[in-house]
């Protein structure tokens, strides 16, 4: 992932599977549930991603 600060341009690898957030201009990866089957669960507060969940289940 690379980033061009003066033109708040980010570039992303589109062959990988990942979520990302955008907060105040600044891109984060989401964890991946680490095996199995999971779910990633963002929360919003004033109108911006405030916190983020990342569980999963192992059959």
């Amino acid at each position: 992932m690379a980033v061009e600060r003066e033109d708040m341009i980010a570039e992303v690898d589109l062959m990988e599977n990942a979520v990302y957030r955008v907060k105040d201009g600044q891109i984060e990866k989401i964890d991946t549930p680490p095996k199995g089957f999971g779910k990633q669960l963002i929360t919003w507060q004033d109108n911006k991603p405030f916190m983020w969940e990342v569980s999963y289940t192992s059959k």
